[in-house]
């Protein structure tokens, strides 16, 4: 598969949706990650993420403007041990405490599905990176509806062991906007990964639609030692 710029990928298209980034720094010392949310109501783009604990959390900007919270407030990020979850929903929990009871990332989502989300059924994306004694692996899947069909789950597992610096791999909820919401097709896009965590954070930052982007979250994990760095930028402040 053809390496490609992450911003030229993201810029595809206004309404990507929700999006995981996963790899590795061009200069091979840190696991990389990136996720990021976009709205196109009033509803989803009254967020904002903020820090808890080791991971973040969405929140309301104006509590007095939030409607439905049901598929908008998660904790997309949640660190366990020597692995960090990202997804864009509240399957986080759920592949912390299945792994959590010694299951794995792939069992853990079997008791979860795409979201109920009439017609568009936004796909459930979830990444699982892994760092252990110097060494690097990661997971991503996508659990997504047959063609719209809601009674049928197709689920797909993509793991990457030891990925090249420089190199990650790109996964989001849409193909592009419409309605009902086209859902992402195929394996996680190759990307380059570029730059310091600034820089970076702000390639992907500029690359989102300026009307549809909501908020972003950044993480370099250093392989040899654990210690990390985050940046989150949110649209509203």
């Amino acid at each position: 598969m053809k390496v490609v710029p992450l911003g030229q990928e993201i810029g595809k298209t206004s309404y990507p949706g929700r999006g995981i980034v996963m790899g590795r720094s061009e200069d091979g010392k840190c696991a990389v990650t990136a996720y990021f949310i976009m709205g196109r109501s009033a509803n989803s783009r009254n967020r904002i993420f903020v820090e808890d604990g080791e991971g973040i959390r969405t929140e309301a900007f104006d509590p007095s403007k939030l409607e439905d919270p049901s598929l908008i407030i998660y904790a997309p990020v949640r660190v366990l041990g020597n692995k960090t979850i990202v997804t864009n929903g509240d399957q986080t929990d759920t592949i912390y405490e299945g792994m959590d009871k010694q299951l794995t990332f792939e069992q853990s989502l079997r008791s979860r599905s795409f979201e109920p989300d009439e017609p568009n059924y936004t796909p459930r994306i979830s990444g699982i990176m892994h760092i252990e004694n110097g060494g690097y692996n990661f997971a991503m899947s996508i659990l997504k509806s047959n063609n719209g069909d809601a009674s049928s789950c197709n689920r797909y597992t993509f793991a990457y062991e030891n990925p090249n610096a420089g190199e990650g791999r790109f996964i989001h909820t849409y193909m592009g906007d419409g309605d009902p919401l086209p859902t992402f097709e195929g394996e996680p896009v190759s990307v380059e990964i570029k730059g310091t965590i600034n820089e970076f954070a702000d390639m992907v930052w500029d690359s989102l639609d300026e009307d549809n982007k909501v908020s972003l979250f950044v993480r370099f994990i250093d392989i040899e030692t654990g210690e990390y760095e985050t940046k989150i930028i949110n649209k509203n402040k």
